[in-house]
């Protein structure tokens, strides 16, 4: 299979779909690979490191789209790009289409093999989701400390707080993986940490690891109540499946919050936990509603793109050699956590979240494939 590792265009996004020791991996297995000349810059790979692993450069987005089938990235594609696709394309990345209308309908149109890392699952966990969660959980405390400083519009609290001074309190609500690693590293950070969860399960859990955190069941009364009292919020709320984020977080209750509080609204890829959140850039990440800092960037991870990108290739590749090895249709049929990471076929809607939010029409994978 000839394979394409383009280069990203998302704003700044410097993350590439695979390393150069993974790209030597499937040239071993026999399959042609073209990187596009650049792709890995931003994570620390020259074209050199790609050729000497046994790649093709291709020498812009045009000529790899052209000889490549099957094309793994990082991001969803860009309204540059679109032009790019065709029905021979199998599309392997994060897609978030919830959210995402025009592209849904660029997918569609265009017939393409849309496969999302976000909704490939086994069991109740989502493997290609998870590397990111945790780096932008991870994240997360670290980015709202520092827009805490009077400097950067915050409220002016030190969030491990000083000897006789209150540490600031910080809110995550969920317990998954990204808020995990968020309560993780405000624990280590120093801060006043409390995790809301609808479910008992993921606290406990938590709470073995990290027993200092306040653990807490969600109720609309508690929920309002720690909103308020909280000089960081990280929205970390994920709904397996593709959906969007609910709209937890209200106008009314950012009125309530404290002036210079920040919210990191970490699911702003699924429409953000903020009724006013709206995507981000790592250049400008912050805008300013009712006295509220919002960080919303919809790439966190791309801010530690060598990391990111050792991080996400070495959870995707063995799904990549799936795809490649054995087909695309058998690939899919014979593994039924990559057909749950199908969610556009041959013009066809396959997920049924992404398909009832854009009002489209809706079929299994598994009856398009069986008929």
């Amino acid at each position: 299979m000839i394979i394409g590792i383009p280069k990203e265009v998302k704003t700044d996004e410097f993350r590439v779909g695979a390393t150069p020791s993974n790209v030597a991996v499937l040239v071993a297995d026999g399959h042609k690979v073209f990187v596009q000349s650049g792709a890995g810059i931003g994570s620390g790979f020259s074209d050199t490191n790609y050729a000497d692993a046994g790649a093709n450069i291709a020498a812009d987005a045009k000529d790899l789209y052209e000889k490549a089938s099957l094309i793994v990235k990082v991001k969803e594609p860009q309204p540059s790009e679109y032009g790019f696709l065709n029905e021979k394309h199998t599309l392997f990345c994060y897609l978030h289409l919830a959210p995402a209308k025009e592209l849904t309908a660029v997918l569609v149109q265009t017939r393409v093999c849309a496969i999302a890392y976000e909704t490939v699952a086994v069991e109740n966990e989502l493997p290609l989701l998870k590397p990111m969660s945790e780096i932008a959980g991870s994240m997360a405390p670290i980015v709202g400390a520092y827009h805490l400083s009077r400097y950067q519009g915050g409220e002016g609290v030190l969030i491990c707080g000083s000897e006789g001074v209150a540490a600031a309190k910080i809110l995550v609500i969920g317990a998954g993986n990204a808020g995990f690693n968020a309560a993780k590293i405000a624990t280590g950070m120093g801060a006043d940490v409390t995790v809301i969860n609808r479910t008992v399960p993921k606290l406990e859990e938590l709470k073995k690891i990290l027993p200092n955190v306040k653990a807490v069941l969600y109720s609309n009364e508690l929920f309002f109540e720690a909103i308020k009292a909280s000089d960081i919020v990280v929205g970390a709320v994920l709904i397996h499946g593709g959906a969007s984020a609910p709209k937890l977080i209200t106008r009314d209750m950012l009125k309530e919050m404290k002036n210079g509080a920040v919210l990191v609204d970490v699911t702003i890829d699924q429409g953000g936990i903020s009724e006013v959140s709206h995507p981000t850039t790592h250049t400008n990440p912050i805008f300013i509603e009712e006295g509220v800092l919002h960080y919303c960037v919809a790439n966190m991870p791309g801010a530690y793109p060598k990391t990111s990108t050792i991080a996400l290739s070495n959870a995707t590749i063995s799904y990549v050699r799936k795809l490649a090895n054995n087909g695309i249709l058998q690939a899919i049929k014979n593994d039924a956590s990559l057909a749950l990471g199908v969610n556009v076929y041959n013009g066809v809607v396959t997920n049924r979240a992404v398909a009832e939010v854009h009002n489209l029409e809706f079929r299994e994978i598994e009856l398009i494939l069986e008929g």
